[in-house]
């Protein structure tokens, strides 16, 4: 005869959440509960929640414009802001028509290429990132949303290049928060997510810069570039669109906190 598992003390989980500093504690609960395969498996995973780690870790996935964007321990948890980029960047890709071709460097857990492709029709998706949980993770997402070529390398080195001066769309998500910065980012992000997916040295630019320089290489003539940053670094990050021969444009969102710098490669 099989016992049933008494059900879980909910009240106790919130009431350790919110001792832990969790403002949504009571949403977040019923989300653990949910996830929970087991009541060991709960207790684990509130221990962890507590303990620090983010609640998208935790529960094994994240929200991300309408998608369950599946995570690993240790991988940078998508963020909403970042769904301006993914709005900014199908606008374009519907525009190029079925079959367009998108790069998604920095791509982390594949929160954008899969978003992507669930909007889109019929896009050739090409992802890359250099860490490899974040690689394990894009690879299952993308596939989830329809499918693509994910590979691990930094930026562009691994893309084929066959895909030289084709690409309708690259986006960006890479880390732009200057060095001096990481200590004052909450416990969540700088103590559970890779500094790699942080850190953007000095003013927070150098990925940035690294991406623009050789975008005029990838983009077909009249592609775009798209690359989230910050609304104080607007000015630093549109200079060096421009210095990549790039025609450059900036998109906010008040309500998502966002801005995004699209810069198109020009046509003949």
């Amino acid at each position: 005869m099989t016992v049933a598992s008494p059900p879980p003390d909910l009240a106790g989980i919130v009431a350790r959440l919110r001792a832990a500093g969790c403002v949504f504690a009571e949403d977040e609960a019923a989300l653990l509960v949910e996830a929970a395969g087991t009541p060991t498996d709960l207790t684990a995973m509130v221990d962890r929640r507590v303990a620090g780690h983010p609640l998208e870790q935790v529960l094994g996935w994240a929200e991300f414009a309408g998608l369950r964007i599946l995570l690993e321990h240790g991988v940078f948890v998508p963020r909403r802001r970042t769904e301006l980029l993914v709005r900014e960047a199908s606008v374009v890709a519907a525009a190029a028509g079925p079959g367009a071709l998108v790069v998604d460097l920095c791509c982390g857990s594949g929160a954008i290429g899969a978003a992507l492709l669930a909007m889109g029709d019929r896009i050739e998706m090409h992802a890359v990132d250099i860490d490899p949980a974040a690689v394990r993770c894009a690879r299952r997402n993308i596939a989830a949303s329809g499918g693509g070529q994910v590979y691990a390398g930094d930026l562009y080195a691994p893309l084929p290049t066959t895909l030289q001066g084709r690409v309708d769309v690259v986006v960006a998500n890479g880390p732009y928060v200057p060095s001096e910065a990481i200590d004052t980012l909450p416990p969540e992000a700088r103590e559970h997510e890779p500094p790699l997916a942080l850190d953007g040295g000095p003013d927070g630019l150098e990925v940035l810069r690294r991406v623009t320089a050789r975008a005029g290489e990838w983009l077909a003539p009249g592609g775009h570039l798209f690359v989230e940053t910050s609304s104080g670094q607007v000015d630093r990050a549109v200079d060096a669109f421009q210095g990549g021969g790039l025609r450059t444009r900036v998109a906010r969102s008040a309500e998502l906190g966002a801005t995004v710098v699209a810069g198109q490669r020009p046509a003949p």
